[in-house]
């Protein structure tokens, strides 16, 4: 028999928390607002009055009396007939002429409105019914049936507000609650409700306890699914199946499978879903043969095994990577008779997807009779991960000429084929269609909108999603960032990470990322606090973040700090080894490069082919042209790796810096594979440093046949013809640049000083300090002309005062240098990293100053790391620059 509790309904609000300080999301109300302290106004019913319903019973409408069962029966039945417009034109004519309303008849209607699932109708109803208590409490029946009818609905603030009004509750009352906020996700408002329910003498049946441990299962919360487990044994229901299998579902969820192992063991009657449980427990928990071999002993033992047992043993096989087990279960589930179910030949796509059997997984797939939206789903999924992006496009195409709509998860995928292949087009329609839909309410699409157009170089769109997200997870703050860095705004990049640290806790994928960003733009003590904080946070320093942090300390220049990490990193795999060699790479110190290669090879790292893309580069800008040629020779001769492109194209680069221009130029015609772009490239940069015009003509030529696009050989072509006064050479190009409609990005350089970050863009005059930065630029320009420098031919004001290849340099490194000797104290290094091109007059300019203020200034840009000291940069210059008397 129930135990019922009495309490007031004030007593309950001043006890019980209050679920809704985490009010949940209310349908649509009617359009008035029911008031149980004032009758509804006629007007305000949104139910058409009639008084024709004589069909129903005899009235006399003489003196308007009216026989009150007759009424209330002839409403009764219209609720069983299912009726619910007769039944509520009823109810009208009833409240009209006074009648009272029974019990079972207010019920009968809740439920039907249930039934049916008429949530504004049943709001009307609630609505009449409180103006007919006049402010009294709820019966249990009729409680029960509100509460019943909200929690289905998800109006959980409407379901507490008659709960609160409920003068007795039974249990069924509490686990209608429990229920309703668990299925909510609202645990802890769930858990509080079970604690009360208690606390007042309220007894929890066997209904109870499944929905408070799968609460517990939900959050997760072990130490709470104990004390429940505790609260099962005193309760004495320890022996119920359902109850048992809720226990084992609760300590698999919250990852103590022996626990669950223990109460399977021993339980005395076992059903379908005890194994079925046990089974999925151990899958979602990584220990895929346990729940294999349970598989097999379910089997041995006749236990029928159904579709969940089928469906987790496919995803078992998939997480193994299993590929002749995989065939072995399939052959299984077309002999059990489970062919024919879907779900099974979804997660058998899935599975064989997961392996990068795309064959079967499309034989499977076309040759199902019915596919839901979950197979179409499946099959673009599995030609996305396995690096087919079109194929995902075209499935998609497919499942719309099939008339199929896509949910949430089609969506997200397109939107990410869409991102890889640059479709812009198609992610803009996808995203009009999430408007019209109302699937732009779920954060997973916006996150991926954000990711397509931050790929499609349309980041101020992506922040504009962003910003429309009511509630960003740690996805949305990284996708952001993430945006920000591939479009050359790391700065906000940075700005919005320490955002995201004020409202969430990042995982080590945001770690990364904000790690890139610095390393980008040279933020060296933004780097070295988020090391820190990866530190104080007990992540896990697997070889990404720890590759992360180690490209940040060579990309800001600090080798020193590179090797402590790199010393550190216990792990070490090639990618590490050839981030460390690109940070020789990027200094010109080949030597060095060669010896840590040597050393890989004595760790019995082999290289790879990025491995020689970073020695080939050392090799170049340290002049090492014979080292840099054996390494090339023995790339397939000695480690059996065929060099690609990118090997050429250094190969080049190699030769031309050395000024062998002619050998590279014939070592491009003897190529194996067909030039592309960056090998011609290579050697058009060449022929810049040593102002090569012919050669330089003909790479430009040949470039432009294969790449109209990118801006880079634009501007080496023009300051090519810069280096040698053809300003008629300059303009024509330039001219085509305009009308290409190519942009170069303005220059900009930034600069750390007592951990913050400053940046300078060329033409910009924003800063605070500017006036102090120019006086500075002025006095060091005074003070250049006493020996000999004449700074002014490096500000120009057109282009026929600029020198040589000043077109597109910006020399906003200029500004930050000199903001950086304002704000920091004599003798102290200071670090910049620019976006583009140091110039040869900003080159000459800084290695002047460094002379002068007797300072060590870094300058980093696109090309390599310039360490001036002394009047002396550590490139070189003439191997760098090229000869003047060329």
């Amino acid at each position: 028999m129930a135990v019922s509790a009495k309490i007031s309904p004030v007593s309950l609000h001043q006890d019980l928390p209050n679920p809704q300080n985490r009010k949940p999301h209310k349908p649509k109300s009617l359009n008035f607002t029911p008031n149980p302290l004032n009758p509804i106004n006629n007007t305000s019913l949104p139910f058409k009055r009639t008084p024709e319903i004589s069909s129903l019973s005899a009235l006399n409408t003489t003196n308007n009396s009216v026989e009150s069962p007759n009424l209330n029966s002839d409403l009764h039945q219209l609720c069983l007939r299912g009726n619910l417009e007769k039944a509520l034109k009823h109810l009208d004519f009833m409240v009209d002429r006074q009648v009272a309303v029974e019990e079972n008849t207010w019920v009968s209607l809740i439920s039907l409105c249930e039934m049916k699932r008429a949530a504004r109708e049943g709001s009307f109803v609630h609505a009449r019914i409180a103006d007919s208590m006049r402010g009294g409490s709820f019966g249990v029946r009729l409680g029960n049936a509100l509460l019943s009818m909200f929690v289905r609905f998800g109006e959980l603030d409407e379901a507490w507000h008659v709960f609160g009004k409920m003068g007795e509750r039974v249990v069924f009352s509490w686990n209608v609650m429990i229920g309703g906020y668990a299925k909510a996700g609202f645990f802890d408002e769930a858990l509080s409700l079970y604690d009360r329910m208690l606390w007042v003498g309220g007894k929890p049946d066997i209904y109870t306890f499944p929905c408070v441990l799968r609460t517990c299962g939900g959050i997760p919360d072990l130490g709470r699914g104990r004390e429940v487990h505790v609260h099962v044994i005193r309760f004495g229901f320890e022996s119920d199946v359902d109850v048992t299998n809720a226990l084992i579902t609760m300590y698999v969820k919250c990852g103590d499978v022996y626990s669950a192992r223990l109460i399977f063991d021993v339980m005395p009657k076992r059903d379908r879903i005890s194994w079925n449980a046990m089974i999925s427990g151990y899958v979602e928990n990584g220990r895929c043969l346990e729940g294999l071999g349970l598989f097999s002993l379910m089997r041995s033992l006749v236990v029928e095994p159904d579709l969940m047992t089928v469906t987790a043993v496919v995803s078992a096989v998939e997480i193994l990577g299993d590929r002749k087990f995989g065939k072995e279960i399939h052959g299984y589930v077309i002999t059990a008779g489970f062919a024919v179910e879907v779900a099974v030949n979804n997660s058998l796509i899935q599975m064989y997807a997961s392996f990068g059997s795309l064959e079967e997984a499309e034989k499977l797939f076309y040759s199902m009779g019915f596919k839901d939206i979950v197979s179409w789903t499946t099959m673009i999924s599995g030609y996305y991960m396995n690096g087919l992006p079109s194929k995902s496009i075209e499935v998609y195409e497919q499942m719309q000429t099939q008339g199929l709509l896509p949910d949430e998860v089609t969506i997200a995928i397109v939107l990410s084929s869409c991102a890889r292949l640059g479709l812009l087009d198609t992610g803009v329609k996808l995203h009009e269609f999430a408007n019209r839909t109302g699937h732009i309410g779920y954060t997973i699409v916006r996150n991926n909108l954000i990711d397509m157009y931050s790929k499609c170089n349309i980041v101020d769109k992506a922040l504009e999603v962003f910003k429309q997200i009511p509630e960003k997870n740690v996805i949305s703050w990284t996708t952001i960032i993430l945006g920000l860095r591939i479009n050359n705004r790391s700065f906000e990049a940075l700005s919005f990470f320490r955002q995201m640290l004020f409202q969430l806790k990042p995982n080590s994928v945001t770690l990364v990322v904000a790690l890139s960003a610095c390393a980008r733009i040279g933020a060296l003590m933004c780097g070295k606090e988020i090391h820190a904080y990866a530190l104080r946070s007990h992540l896990e320093f697997d070889g990404v973040l720890s590759n992360a942090l180690l490209d940040m300390y060579v990309r800001c220049g600090r080798l020193e700090y590179a090797q402590n990490q790199f010393n550190l990193h216990k792990d070490k795999d090639v990618t590490s080894w050839n981030i460390f060699l690109n940070g020789y790479a990027s200094q010109g110190r080949g030597e060095l490069a060669g010896n840590v290669f040597q050393t890989m090879l004595n760790e019995k790292v082999n290289p790879d082919e990025i491995t020689f893309i970073a020695l080939l580069c050392a090799c170049s800008r340290s002049g090492m042209v014979n080292e840099g040629l054996e390494y090339f020779n023995n790339m397939e001769l000695r480690y059996s790796i065929c060099p690609n492109l990118k090997h050429h194209a250094c190969v080049v680069d190699l030769l031309g810096r050395a000024g062998r221009l002619e050998e590279a130029y014939e070592f491009i015609k003897m190529m194996p594979v067909q030039p592309d772009a960056a090998v011609w490239g290579a050697l058009l940069n060449s022929c810049k440093i040593h102002r090569q015009v012919e050669l330089g003509e003909i790479a430009a030529k040949c470039i432009f046949e294969r790449d109209t696009k990118s801006v880079g050989y634009y501007v080496l072509l023009c300051n090519l013809y810069a280096d040698i006064g053809r300003w008629d050479g300059v303009a024509r190009v330039r001219r085509t640049m305009r009308e290409k409609g190519i942009v170069v990005d303005p220059g900009c350089s930034w600069v750390e000083v007592k951990g913050c970050v400053h940046a300078f863009l060329s033409g910009d005059e924003s800063h605070p300090q500017m006036s102090e930065i120019n006086a500075a630029l002025d006095g060091l320009q005074e003070r250049m002309k006493t020996i000999g420098f004449d700074m002014s031919k490096n500000r120009f004001t057109n282009e026929i005062e600029a020198s040589k290849a000043d077109i597109f340099c910006g020399h906003s490194e200029r500004m930050a240098v000199a903001f950086g000797l304002i704000n920091t104290v004599p003798g102290m290094p200071i670090w910049v990293s620019k976006n583009l091109y140091m110039c040869k007059s900003c080159h000459d300019t800084v290695k002047f100053i460094s002379k002068i203020v007797r300072r060590e200034i870094n300058v980093r840009d696109t090309e390599r790391f310039h360490h001036f000291k002394d009047g002396i940069c550590s490139c070189g210059d003439e191997g760098y620059w090229g000869r003047d008397d060329k």
